[in-house]
């Protein structure tokens, strides 16, 4: 099997490459984090020039190609510069499930607003103890004449404070947990009823807990069939997830290199660190976590694109969520031991970049969730 880049993806690893950087260094991603928006305007239009806000949406979408080995090329380079330009929230989960859900008139509406750099999504899922469950919905959504009502309560909604709309789960009919039921609804931030909290999460980048108190929409604003959604969402999710994998690929890459290259400077008894045999072990285990991490990501990237089954992809995405949830823990903790007190610092990057692989170890399921689906899918 082929795991070479082909001649655009190339290209985009370079673009991607050049722009952090030139333009990303560390204290500039962190006036960044700390601003009131956590992101900055100039670098989503310039995403927008560049077309990258396209690479996740198909052609017949206007996008680039929607090409799952394109998008994981393009979040390594953002995870080794801890980007917290809300790229993963707005185009690749929200911005998909609205070219996998809406209607041509919805789409033509919105997408190309947000391709554009125009218009900020966020797709708003997880509800307090619903785990990993894509189907633990309790949002309602009941309908009253030609309107329907929201009342509910949805956590961790990624870039929840900068969205201009939402994309919100919501249950229509069946139990909590129900597969059949759950529709998705396009509801303005700023609607009537609808309360954000925002918050940042542990990697710098921006979240909200969202309140929905009996909030008026109208029937047209129901993205697909009614109670349809789940099978939609799901797929979607799952390619969010191997971008998360790639992602922390790169960040885990940084770590390496900046554990390596301090060792090289930090002396113990009068010779650096990096001489002792057992510290040149335990980096030699980082580096190889690092390589599985990569290939693993890089075949479910492949597999995304392929025609297998349904039931195959979403295995190979867990296998993937499973390897490199494992290698954020080795690489992430040896990374912070082997540069001792330093590397719990917020003057270091390590210390950033720790706290980002912890985060993307727990979006979307944790190594021992998607082990347990793994076996699942593998039984089924």
């Amino acid at each position: 099997m082929d795991f070479s880049y082909s001649e655009e993806q190339q290209m985009l690893k370079e673009s991607v490459g050049k722009f952090v950087q030139q333009q990303y260094d560390f204290d500039s991603r962190n006036r960044i984090a700390a601003s009131d928006s956590g992101y900055s305007e100039d670098n989503w239009k310039l995403f927008a020039e560049l077309g990258w806000l396209t690479v996740p949406f198909s052609e017949a979408d206007g996008g680039f190609g929607d090409s799952a080995v394109d998008l994981m090329v393009m979040m390594e380079e953002f995870g080794k510069a801890m980007l917290v330009e809300p790229y993963l929230a707005s185009v690749v989960l929200a911005g998909r499930l609205l070219a996998a859900l809406g209607s041509e008139e919805q789409k033509a509406e919105l997408l190309p607003s947000l391709m554009a750099g125009n218009l900020q999504l966020a797709l708003a899922w997880a509800e307090t103890g619903s785990r990993y469950n894509l189907a633990n919905v309790r949002l309602s959504a009941r309908s009253e004449g030609e309107s329907f009502i929201l009342d509910g309560t949805k956590v961790n909604v990624l870039n929840g404070p900068n969205a201009n709309k939402l994309l919100v789960t919501a249950r229509e009919s069946g139990g909590a947990t129900d597969g059949e039921g759950v529709s998705v609804f396009l509801v303005d931030r700023e609607a009537d009823g609808v309360h954000v909290q925002d918050y940042a999460n542990i990697d710098g980048g921006k979240a909200a807990k969202i309140t929905f108190s009996e909030v008026e929409i109208p029937a047209s604003a129901r993205l697909g069939e009614a109670g349809g959604a789940l099978k939609a969402l799901a797929q979607v999710v799952d390619h969010a997830t191997v971008a998360v994998c790639a992602q922390a690929v790169g960040a885990l890459d940084s770590l390496l290199q900046k554990t390596v290259e301090y060792s090289k400077t930090r002396k113990q008894f009068g010779v650096p660190i990096g001489s002792f045999q057992a510290l040149q072990h335990r980096m030699a285990d980082m580096f190889m976590e690092c390589q599985l991490a990569r290939s693993i990501t890089v075949m479910a990237a492949m597999q995304l694109d392929s025609d297998d089954s349904a039931t195959d992809k979403a295995a190979a995405v867990s296998a993937a969520k499973s390897r490199v949830g494992k290698a954020i823990r080795r690489v992430g903790q040896e990374a912070i031991q082997i540069h001792g007190g330093i590397g719990m610092t917020d003057e270091l990057d390590v210390s950033h970049l720790f706290r980002q692989v912890t985060g993307l170890e727990l979006l979307f399921g944790d190594a021992d969730f998607h082990t347990g689906r793994f076996a699942r899918l593998q039984a089924a």
